[in-house]
């Protein structure tokens, strides 16, 4: 693995740095380093802007194919501008559910009419898309959904309930895994439809209050909600492998981005530690050296399995790599706390952003695959061993 940069991709580089200083030192100052974990109701309508003007100078779907609107982006090139984004302290993105999970899934598996339906808002900044695959008893076994979609003349009718559905009470449109076929296994009969959320009596949003204080969350119900036969993704009852390929881009190249805004926070605690003398004791310098150590080894690992993700197809070990991050950065959230003393609990300048990162981080290692379903996943699939007893 040559971890080495070309003349090429340097100028690449220079060039989304000067674009993001020119912007977050200007116009779009006071969104820097907003929106991120437990922060994600702040100025919303300006970070809409922000992702508008991303947009506008074609930062939005970097690695899409140039015919379809994207700049055609190599991996390398898209890793760079996702590292360069989190040095300049981007805020956190309205649209990362659509360009991150839906835009390529749509590039990979869609047909043309849904290429040209769903990725222009996409790229401009125009609509937001929310996630439906969870439900209260499908979050890790997701093959065991239960929303149900008939199919009645031209229009699917979806009935059922999703839960933990990110950025719901500001989405347009949600992609939804629904079953299509009930009498089939259960990793099959399943479909990948495209929702439009503005159906009032028919789709009901439900905020879920975390312990940070906010709702990124909802509970979504569908009851007699409609979409159009042509908006399913690939085959009726071929949605599993779409889902799955959904899920690989979701762990594509931003997680070396992800990687960096973990390291500005540890930064920040280790800043903090030094101020107050905790930086000499032995256990928390310690701990601050494992963090240290532990994100370098986390990005070696994503350049390993990054070409992996090229093609929307899920390797055992990208589910190293949610097990890594996930315990990594909940272990810092404790760690923040622990530096952060008393004033974990009432900060004397009022910037409580250590303390809601500990609370939110508490999430890491269930939203997404829980660490045992991943650790389960590593051991039969990686690793070949028995499958768990059922």
């Amino acid at each position: 693995m040559d971890l080495r940069f070309t003349a090429d991709q340097e100028r690449f580089r220079a060039e989304a740095r000067a674009w993001l200083t020119d912007r977050l030192d200007g116009r779009f100052a006071v969104v820097r380093g907003r929106g991120g974990p437990g922060d994600e109701h702040e100025l919303f309508e300006e970070r809409l802007e922000w992702e508008q003007e991303l947009g506008r100078d074609a930062w939005i779907g970097l690695g899409w194919p140039a015919d379809y609107g994207g700049r055609g982006a190599t991996l390398v090139e898209q890793v760079i501008f996702y590292e360069e984004y989190a040095r300049a302290y981007g805020p956190g993105r309205v649209g990362i559910v659509g360009e991150g999970l839906l835009g390529p899934t749509v590039v990979h598996f869609g047909n043309d009419a849904q290429k040209r339906r769903v990725l222009p808002g996409i790229l401009r900044g125009t609509e937001i898309w929310c996630q439906g695959y969870s439900e209260p008893d499908a979050g890790s076994d997701l093959a065991n959904v239960q929303t149900r979609a008939d199919l009645d003349g031209d229009e699917w009718v979806i009935n059922g309930q999703k839960v933990w559905t990110s950025l719901a009470h500001w989405a347009q449109w949600i992609f939804v895994i629904a079953r299509t076929d009930r009498a089939a296994p259960k990793h099959e009969g399943l479909s990948y439809l495209l929702v439009p959320m503005d159906q009032p009596g028919r789709i009901e949003i439900r905020p879920i209050v975390q312990i940070t204080g906010h709702s990124e969350f909802s509970e979504t119900f569908f009851d007699g909600a409609r979409t159009a036969a042509g908006n399913v993704v690939g085959e009726v009852n071929a949605g599993w492998r779409v889902a799955m390929g959904t899920l690989a881009f979701e762990r594509g190249a931003s997680t070396l981005g992800q990687q960096l805004s973990f390291e500005s926070e540890l930064i920040t605690i280790t800043d903090l530690a030094r101020a107050n003398g905790l930086a000499n004791e032995p256990v928390v310098r310690q701990r601050l050296a494992d963090a240290w150590i532990t994100l370098r080894v986390m990005r070696f690992h994503a350049l390993r399995t990054l070409p992996m993700l090229e093609h929307g197809t899920v390797d055992p070990a990208t589910a190293i790599h949610k097990l890594l991050w996930a315990s990594f950065h909940r272990g810092l959230g404790e760690l923040a706390v622990d530096v952060l003393g008393a004033k974990a609990i009432a900060s004397d300048d009022g910037d409580d952003r250590l303390t809601r990162l500990f609370l939110y981080s508490r999430a890491d290692t269930i939203y997404g695959g829980t660490n045992q379903i991943q650790r389960n996943v590593i051991g039969e699939q990686a690793l070949g061993l028995p499958k768990e007893p059922r």
